[in-house]
This record gives C-alpha cells, sequence and structure tokens, in this order.
C-alpha cells in the first residue's frame, strides 16, 4: 500500500480485528445488520437496482453490497480492510451470491482504472474514517455515468451527535465498540453538501436515522442532526 492512499492505518486495523464477526447479527455489527433494510430500500425506491452495475466503497464484510446483489444489481465491493475482505468472499460462497465480487483497491484507484463505470455508487458508513472524504465524494462522482446515483451516509458533527453517537452509543449503551468514531472525523451536512458540489454531484434527497432504545428500532425520517443519508446524481 503507498504512503498517498486515502486511508488511515488504524481504521483499517480497528475494522480488520472486528471482521469475523462481521456477519453475526448480535455482535458490534449489530446496528448495520439493523439499519440496511432501511437504507436498500431508500436506494432502490429512488433508483431500481436490478440490472444495475454498482459500486459499494467500503463495503467491509459485505453486509450492503450482498443486499444489493440480492436486488438483482451486479454488485462490486471495495475496501481496504483484507479480513473483512475475506470475510465477505466468503460469505459470499456460502450463500451462493454469484453476482458480488470484491477487490482490495481504493475509490480513488478504481477511479482511474474505471470511469463512468457504474450506474449507483453507494458509499455508507465510511467518509468518517478516512483522512480526506472529499477525494472519496470526487472519486465516487468519478465512477458513476452520467445521469447516475450516488449515496452516501455519515454522522453530524455537532454537540448532539456527540452525545448520542459517540457518548450514548459506544459508552452508555454499549452498542458500538468504544473509539469506533472519532468527533473530529465528523461531518456536517453543509461540509458533505460542499463536498458533492465541488465533485459536480446534485443533491436530490436528504434522510436522518433515528433510533428508539427502548424498542431498539431504527427508522428514516427528516431529521438530519445525527445519522443522515445523501441521495445525489451526476448531471447526464
Amino acid at each position: 500500500m503507498s504512503e498517498t492512499v486515502n486511508a488511515d492505518p488504524a481504521e483499517l486495523a480497528k475494522f480488520s480485528e472486528l471482521a469475523h464477526r462481521w456477519w453475526d447479527p448480535d455482535s458490534e455489527f449489530k446496528p448495520l445488520h439493523q439499519i440496511n433494510p432501511l437504507r436498500l430500500e431508500w436506494i432502490n425506491g429512488l433508483c431500481e437496482l436490478r440490472g444495475k452495475r454498482v459500486l459499494d466503497v467500503g463495503c467491509g464484510g459485505g453486509i450492503l453490497a450482498d443486499s444489493l446483489a440480492r436486488k438483482g444489481a451486479q454488485v462490486t465491493g471495495i475496501d481496504l480492510a483484507s479480513k473483512a475482505l475475506r470475510v465477505a468472499k466468503l460469505h459470499a460462497l456460502e450463500t451462493g451470491t454469484t453476482n458480488v465480487d470484491y477487490r482490495e483497491i481504493s475509490v480513488e484507484a478504481l477511479a482511474a482504472e474505471d470511469p463512468a463505470g457504474f450506474d449507483v455508487v453507494t458509499c455508507m458508513e465510511m467518509l468518517e474514517h478516512v483522512p480526506d472524504p472529499a477525494s472519496v465524494v470526487k472519486a465516487c462522482s468519478s465512477l458513476v455515468k452520467p445521469g447516475g446515483w450516488v449515496f452516501f451516509s455519515t454522522i453530524h458533527r455537532n454537540a448532539k451527535a456527540f452525545m448520542l453517537a459517540i457518548v450514548a452509543a459506544e459508552y452508555v449503551m454499549n452498542m458500538l465498540p468504544r473509539g469506533t468514531h472519532e468527533y473530529d472525523k465528523m461531518i456536517r451536512p453543509s461540509e458533505l453538501a460542499a463536498y458533492c458540489r465541488a465533485a459536480e454531484l446534485v443533491v436530490c434527497g436528504t434522510r436522518g436515522l433515528a433510533y428508539n432504545p427502548v424498542t431498539e428500532r431504527y427508522w428514516l425520517n427528516a431529521d438530519t442532526s445525527v445519522n443522515y443519508l445523501f441521495a445525489t446524481r451526476r448531471p447526464a
């Protein structure tokens, strides 16, 4: 791996250590399993996935990539965490998901290799873990075809998000391992919108992600003050 790769070795190590638990729905990745149907249906509702060529950036163990493939898309999942990718590949073999492929490559390198190669690009819960999120957004824009969709999800940087996404989720309710998120790396919606504009992506819709700790239920709403999603398009 070259020194110019847009990745934090500590972040890669963090997720690699947990790789063997990725597909355990009661593990540290339980929140991802719970929110996955919500984000999947939101994406599919905006752009029919069947028959599309889809890229999942920062795919980890393949939770979203596998479900995108089960919607009938031809999916490529990329990540730089080797152990997580091995878990994703093994899961695809075990479950017979033949229309998904996993590669260990950075999004910037793939953008140089296969520009405008995908109908849809997803980049979920990843931007807050890289040194240069604007570079990822730019690469995602380069990878999608004109008229194609690019979806992002990340966490707001404000006091409420700090209290709920870090203090409550990691230290009080132990929903996530401590240290999963760093406050300084969180991204305000205005900042992500600016990255999108600079990458020539048009923001077409936003959603917030809410959680009830009593019922342990997640849902999408209009409140982007903590976890939020962006739907963007590259002009045709």
